[in-house]
């Protein structure tokens, strides 16, 4: 009972963390999340230490928490993205998607080696420098009402390439180390079955949705339709994972399914209650996963300033030269777009640590500078979008039109 009392008083204190976090982040005119993850550097262990790693360590009830926050916010963003929508955008998702994993891929290669890693040890730590924390950037766009202008889709189509990318890199990097060989038969199967995945269950399960919507009134409950499309939601989230991507493109994947629906309006009003709950603790438990002790010296800090700058300069170039085509103040909020790591450099970041590839100090600058990207790009984001011509409907169709 003293344990469950524990965790009600942890919660709690995550719960008003991120809550005071956010409404000073919104007074300063910035977004939500950037207070939200700054919360939690304050909680977390390197200054209050109200959070103690063993409490945010993966699989610990907090980091399923904060698991379940994120796969509900991907569900909420897919609910307000139609499959023809992201159809109209798909040369420029694909460009912006693969040029946002090669280019930041070598640039964070070439980094490291010019650090005195071996070039098998650079390419792991390359590979934390690739992908783009869909999360962090669809609550940024969901914030500011935008997920309907054609930045908005390309940037959420490129986000699941990325991530297929990125899970393929990541396997390869990884059979790589202690000299491994690479099963290039394996890796070849694993990515035709994530392309699979989201061509199948993207596509057949819209055209399903559209004939077959009914059946989700089918149970008496008044909250039937609710209830079903949370349990596709999660079962699709699992389903994804056993495909070697992230959790969240299954937990898109079935927002996208559910936006076909005639009750896609009343499941957006229903969800805003559990979205207000569930998603700050992922990005208050993403904030308190860096140890700020592992930076406190001239050295540690200057080559956290390099290697933040060349994740930022490398996906911003990718997203930016992918998204041209679209123009150039569109293709720019492209670019900043795709640049928060958040999660998956900490995840890839952990994997090496527990490899032996990086150092304490490496591992932490890997941490600190995912957590940069995701606090700094935000409100640069919030502001060209502000400063954006409003979304017009004939000249995206017209733009779209060209793809």
């Amino acid at each position: 009972m003293h344990h469950a009392s524990d965790i009600l008083l942890t919660i709690f204190i995550i719960f008003i963390a991120a809550q005071i976090g956010a409404e000073i982040a919104q007074r300063l005119k910035l977004p939500g999340v950037v207070g939200e993850i700054a919360a939690g550097c304050v909680v977390g262990p390197s200054i209050l230490g109200w959070l103690q790693p063993a409490q945010i360590i993966p699989g610990s009830p907090l980091d399923v928490l904060a698991e379940l926050g994120v796969v509900l916010l991907l569900f909420s963003v897919g609910l307000e993205t139609r499959l023809d929508d992201l159809k109209k955008v798909g040369k420029s998702a694909v460009l912006v998607g693969v040029l946002g994993v090669l280019l930041p891929f070598g640039a964070g290669a070439l980094w490291a080696h010019g650090e005195g890693f071996a070039w098998v040890k650079s390419l792991f730590v390359a590979a934390a420098f690739v992908a783009t924390s869909a999360g962090i950037t669809a609550r940024v766009l969901q914030e500011l009402g935008v997920l309907q202008r054609t930045e908005s889709r390309v940037i959420l189509g490129a986000a699941v390439i990325d991530d297929i990318l990125a899970m393929l890199l990541l396997g390869v990097v990884s059979s790589l180390q202690g000299g491994g060989s690479l099963d290039v038969y394996s890796l070849l199967l694993t990515l035709g079955g994530a392309i699979g995945f989201v061509a199948v269950i993207g596509w057949g399960g819209t055209k399903v949705m559209r004939r077959q919507s009914g059946w989700l009134e089918a149970p008496i409950s008044p909250h039937s339709a609710l209830t079903l499309v949370l349990a596709l939601c999660l079962g699709l989230a699992w389903l994804s994972t056993r495909f070697g991507l992230a959790a969240i493109i299954g937990a898109f994947l079935a927002g996208m399914i559910a936006s076909e629906t005639r009750q896609r309006d009343e499941l957006e009003h229903k969800t805003l209650p559990l979205l207000a709950f569930l998603t700050p603790f992922f990005f208050v438990i993403t904030g308190a996963k860096i140890n700020l002790a592992e930076l406190a010296s001239g050295q540690a800090l200057l080559m956290l300033l390099v290697v933040t700058l060349v994740a930022i300069a490398s996906k911003l170039a990718g997203g930016f030269l992918g998204a041209l085509s679209l123009g150039k103040r569109s293709a720019t909020i492209v670019g900043f777009g795709m640049v928060p790591r958040g999660e998956v450099g900490v995840v890839i970041a952990s994997l090496g640590l527990a490899a032996g590839v990086f150092s304490d100090r490496i591992y932490a600058i890997i941490v600190a500078m995912s957590l940069l990207t995701a606090m700094v790009t935000p409100p640069i984001l919030a502001w060209l979008l502000r400063h954006a011509a409003p979304a017009d409907a004939s000249a995206d169709s017209a733009r779209e039109s060209g793809q």
